[in-house]
């Protein structure tokens, strides 16, 4: 199972295709609970992501801190795969141990490009983390005044 995890974070394609063909399990999860997906998608391994989306990869797994594929990409800034996650049925609002979501993780990371396309998408602006802030409260925390000034036009 970790020949799966690493030709994820590889880009492996033919080895991907390899250990599916011979029964790996997509969603098994490492010993930080990560899985394939995870880990291609926090890898910037956009063909390895959208190959094993089409294996049947369960895009909503989180890993032991909470994290799914979609939280990590957004913090990463990885719009092209975020795009593909969101098209495929990630859920834009799932929250992670503390309650953040990806829109909050785009604007406390500063990436705008992101918070835009998951404003567009439906995330919702006004979920609280645990400590009872919103996207617009993190994205304050880290002065990200254009951050805040897209998120002020949701609300």
């Amino acid at each position: 199972m970790k020949e799966l995890i690493d030709a994820a974070r590889n880009g492996d394609i033919a080895k991907i295709n390899e250990l599916i063909a011979l029964g790996s399990a997509i969603n098994f999860k490492d010993e930080k609970g990560y899985t394939p997906l995870i880990i291609a998608a926090y890898n910037h391994q956009l063909a390895a992501t959208k190959l094993l989306i089409e294996a049947g990869a369960d895009l909503n797994i989180q890993d032991h801190g909470g994290n799914s594929a979609l939280m990590g990409v957004c913090f990463k800034g990885y719009s092209k795969i975020a795009e593909l996650l969101i098209a495929n049925g990630a859920d834009l609002d799932l929250q992670h141990g503390n309650g953040g979501t990806a829109l909050m993780f785009a604007a406390m990371f500063g990436q705008n490009h992101i918070i835009k396309l998951l404003l567009q998408k439906g995330a919702n602006f006004t979920i609280m983390d645990g400590n009872g802030k919103m996207a617009i409260d993190h994205a304050g925390m880290q002065g990200n005044r254009v951050g805040i000034d897209i998120l002020s036009c949701t609300v």
